[in-house]
């Protein structure tokens, strides 16, 4: 049986999320991985759409972020940004 892969619609959307949320907080790539206890470049490779994260990553990506899993999993309109 082969490894299944996320759509890539759904990395895109957690990218864009994380990058809008991240953004809107005034935090770093740098910063947001210190606060979540990973490495920048594992920051930077999540935005950029090349890494499938774990669920426990999610989890500590949104308590982090201060949103919900859920809000990061979701394709969020120009007027949520």
């Amino acid at each position: 049986m082969m490894p299944r892969s996320p759509s890539i619609s759904l990395r895109s959307t957690l990218a864009e999320n994380i990058r809008a949320f991240r953004k809107s907080h005034g935090i770093s790539q740098e910063e947001l991985a210190d606060m979540c206890e990973l490495h920048r470049t594992y920051i930077g490779s999540i935005e950029r759409e090349e890494r499938n994260v774990t669920l426990s990553t999610l989890e500590v990506l949104a308590e982090s972020l201060g949103v919900s899993v859920t809000e990061l999993l979701t394709t969020r309109t120009n007027s949520d940004n």
